[in-house]
This record gives structure tokens, C-alpha cells and sequence, in this order.
């Protein structure tokens, strides 16, 4: 019984010490965020702020264009998210389930866009973006983002898609279930989880990306908030404390866009009640 016990005690405080670690830079980052100067360098750089200072977040709104910023971000990482986890599901499902010829070569085609990296592609991507026309757009942003998620996303739903028995597909045929009723209907579903990872890492790349954007973006009324950020860095460089208010304000939806499929990647994948017995 006093086994039992212990172990259990050092589970439990084991996950506690690692729960304290993961979540201190977002609680070190709050209290910075309410910050002064002087708190933030010398006399109280890891502790509680002395005073509460909530003017740095009236500041942020006030000198920062906050709503532009995010507008641009949610278009341009809503937009990727989108685009790259349809024609990533579309890609896999035939690269996994269907017998095509050079499908093997396709797929690994795919997968080889991992394995170059972004700042070799900047300067022919700027030029095609030009003789494109999508310079200062959201697509001069998005059309690079969903290329450099396709070949992550195509692994993630691929794997998932070889996992799944074949006999779904043959009981919807039975059934009378073309391939487009069959992939939307019933393998679309069984993958959900796999289909909430992605969004998330596609929706953190995209919100945070900063290079690409750099690069094709120019006009200040286009520009995410990586950009914003820099831009609030260069001309208040010297108020911390608002910016430390900034940020916070910045990790707010992807910690959103966490606990809303959590739930989804946590669930196990299960498939066996699918196949009709």
C-alpha cells in the first residue's frame, strides 16, 4: 500500500514540476507584459509586478493597430489552413487508397518539399510573385505558405489514411457510395484527428511566419502581425512593458486555436465501428 502510494506521489509530482515549467514563460510573460522599465531590467525582472500597470495595454491599442494586424493574420493563416488541408486530404486519399500509376512517385515528389529550405526559394518565389501579379496581396503570402505545409501535411493525413481498413471503402461501394460521397462522408470523418493536428501546426506557421512575409509584403495596411511587431519594436523600442503587452495579446488566439481541437487530437483514432460487420 505505502508502494502504491509513493509511486503514485511521484507520478503526480512529476507531472506537476513539468506542468510548472511549460507554463512559466506564459506566466512570466503576463507579469512582464504589466511591467515598467525599471521592473523589467533590474529590480523585479522574474517576480510579480509591484503595481499592476494595465495602461501598457491601452498603449498597445493605442499607438499599435492591433485589429489591422490581427485582420491580416486570421485572413492570411485562416486561408492556409484551409487550402492546404484540402488539397493535402485530396492528395493522400488517392496517394494512400487508390491504385494509380506513378502514385508511389507522386507521393514521394511531395514529401521531398521537406527537405528544401525556405530561404534557398525566396528570390524565385519573389520574382514569380511578380510576373504573378500577387505582390502586396494575402495570396503573395498564402500561395507560399500552403506550398511549404503540403509535403507535412501530406505525411500526417497518409499515414493515417494506410492505417484505415479497406473494408469502409468496400462496404460503401456496396452501399452505392461513389468515391467523392466515400471520401467526404465516411474517410474524411475517421481522420479528424489527424485533420485538427494539422490545423494547428499549419495555423502556428502561418501566424508566426515572418520571412516570407518580410519579403512579399510591402504595404503597410497588408502587413501580419510579425511585421506589426517589428514595426512597433522600431519606433517604441524604448516602452517594454506595452510590448510585453503586445505579445501577450499576439499568443492569445493560437492558445485559442489549441483548446478547440485538443480535444480532437487527444481522442484515439478508432475505426473498427465503422466497418459494417
Amino acid at each position: 500500500m505505502l508502494k502504491r502510494v509513493m509511486s503514485r506521489i511521484s507520478s503526480y509530482g512529476s507531472l506537476l514540476f513539468f506542468v510548472l515549467i511549460s507554463l512559466y514563460p506564459l506566466v512570466w510573460l503576463l507579469f512582464y507584459s504589466f511591467k515598467n522599465n525599471e521592473e523589467i531590467f533590474s529590480t523585479n525582472v522574474f517576480g510579480v509586478p509591484h503595481v499592476w500597470r494595465f495602461e501598457n495595454y491601452v498603449n498597445a491599442f493605442d499607438v499599435f493597430d492591433l485589429v489591422l494586424y490581427f485582420k491580416n493574420s486570421f485572413i492570411v493563416s485562416i486561408g492556409t489552413v484551409a487550402i492546404t488541408v484540402f488539397l493535402s486530404l485530396m492528395f493522400s486519399y488517392a496517394a494512400a487508397r487508390m491504385k494509380w500509376r506513378f502514385a508511389d512517385t507522386a507521393r514521394i515528389y511531395m514529401t521531398a518539399g521537406m527537405f528544401i529550405p525556405m530561404q534557398i526559394i525566396l528570390i524565385p518565389l519573389l520574382v514569380l510573385s511578380r510576373d504573378l501579379h500577387l505582390q502586396d496581396s494575402y495570396l503573395a503570402v498564402i500561395v507560399p505558405y500552403v506550398a511549404f505545409q503540403l509535403s507535412f501535411s501530406t505525411i500526417i493525413f497518409y499515414a493515417f489514411f494506410r492505417s484505415l481498413p479497406f473494408e469502409i471503402e468496400e462496404s460503401a461501394s456496396i452501399d452505392g457510395a461513389s468515391v467523392y460521397r466515400t471520401f467526404f462522408s465516411i474517410m474524411v470523418p475517421l481522420v479528424k484527428p489527424a485533420i485538427a493536428s494539422v490545423c494547428i501546426f499549419v495555423f502556428l506557421f502561418a501566424w508566426n511566419e515572418f520571412l516570407v512575409a518580410l519579403v512579399m509584403i510591402s504595404d503597410n495596411m497588408l502587413k501580419t502581425l510579425p511585421l506589426g511587431l517589428l514595426y512597433f519594436q522600431t519606433q517604441f523600442g524604448s516602452d517594454w512593458g506595452t510590448m510585453g503587452a503586445v505579445m501577450v495579446i499576439s499568443t492569445i488566439p493560437t492558445i485559442i486555436i489549441y483548446l478547440l481541437f485538443s480535444e480532437q487530437i487527444e481522442k484515439a483514432l478508432t475505426v473498427s465501428s465503422a466497418v459494417k460487420g
